[in-house]
């Protein structure tokens, strides 16, 4: 068995050719989406985090909304970038979200990716301190955050409270319990999959990663999904963690697929630099028959060692068609490879 969601970037464009024009459509239709995909018996929705574009940015309304509307399938994010966040406000909106989807959220968080803006986490008033780096005030945030979702006490009460307090140290609130377990860390490098197993955190690689050996973007990331799983084994942590791959995969079963990606043609991975100094690989799209698909995929290295599949949705195509889309995956696909 292998858990599959959808991915969003949530884009719009005022654009003719554009079913999601405004951020009131990108919103609401992630939502018709997700209610969508648990009806078609998806496991996850998942949206992307961006600042200053037009994309889904404010992750915490959406997710409690789609708890609201939904009963099972999973709701995370893929990933919300840390030198954005406060992480105390962070861990009382993650407790809220939970809470409302009664446990079901799956929280990706990461140190961010190239953005709009130069340094736009400093117009959110965050700064690293005077010798380290943006990723590493992501990093202290992440683990600021991390400590703060166990639900220990920490802040000395106020002896002339305007309300009564609990006994002894109080924590933020709402707290809801196990969600420190459903923390996930998207990593684009080994070493930091190896911090991330360390953490206790589950492990998001994405369509974009460092090029560090030269290989496949699959099997570099079956690799990073071992040396993660060898440092899991070695911090002595008590659960399983969780593994999730994102891939762009299209099932060409009607003619509406085969207009929109039966030409498809990054059927192989690029090269590119993501700033002057990391060389990076960005991972091919799958576009086929099912028949084709279900050879292509069960060659994909990175898939067999994931639980988790993420399928990036193109969501400007509108709710019917990433709907069927998603159905076409489970339908046709995912039972071929064993996955459901």
């Amino acid at each position: 068995m292998k858990k599959i969601g959808f991915l969003s970037f949530g884009h719009w464009t005022p654009s003719p050719q554009s079913q999601v024009r405004t951020a009131a459509d990108a919103l609401l239709q992630s939502i018709e989406l997700a209610v969508a995909a648990e009806e078609l018996g998806a496991d996850g929705a998942y949206f992307r985090v961006h600042h200053f574009a037009r994309q889904l940015a404010s992750p915490f309304p959406l997710l409690a909304a789609v708890g609201a509307r939904t009963k099972k399938i999973e709701i995370g994010t893929a990933v919300i970038d840390m030198r954005y966040e406060n992480p105390m406000y962070m861990a009382e909106d993650a407790g809220a979200a939970d809470v409302i989807a009664a446990g079901r959220l799956q929280l990706g968080i990461s140190r961010g990716s190239p953005e709009q803006v130069i340094d736009g986490w400093r117009h959110f008033g965050y700064i690293p301190p005077d010798g380290q780096t943006s990723a590493d005030m992501a990093r202290h945030h992440a683990e600021v955050f991390l400590e703060v979702i166990e639900g220990q006490g920490f802040a000395q009460p106020n002896p002339r409270p305007m309300f009564p307090n609990p006994p002894g140290l109080l924590r933020l609130e709402p707290h809801s319990e196990g969600l420190r377990d459903r923390i996930w860390w998207g990593s684009s490098s080994n070493n930091t999959s190896k911090w991330a197993a360390k953490l206790g955190m589950n492990l998001q690689s994405s369509t974009l990663k460092d090029d560090e050996s030269g290989e496949p973007l699959h099997i570099q990331q079956r690799k990073q999904i071992d040396a993660y799983r060898e440092a899991w084994k070695a911090a002595g942590h008590k659960r399983e963690p969780r593994v999730s791959v994102s891939r762009s995969i299209f099932a060409l079963v009607d003619d509406r697929d085969r207009a929109y990606f039966g030409r498809e043609a990054r059927d192989q991975d690029q090269i590119g630099y993501i700033d002057a100094n990391t060389r990076a690989i960005f991972g091919r799209s799958y576009a086929a028959e099912p028949g084709v698909l279900v050879k292509q995929l069960a060659a994909d290295e990175a898939i067999a060692a994931a639980d988790t599949l993420l399928l990036t949705v193109p969501n400007q195509l509108g709710v019917d068609y990433n709907a069927h889309a998603i159905n076409s995956i489970l339908k046709f696909v995912a039972p071929e490879l064993g996955w459901r």
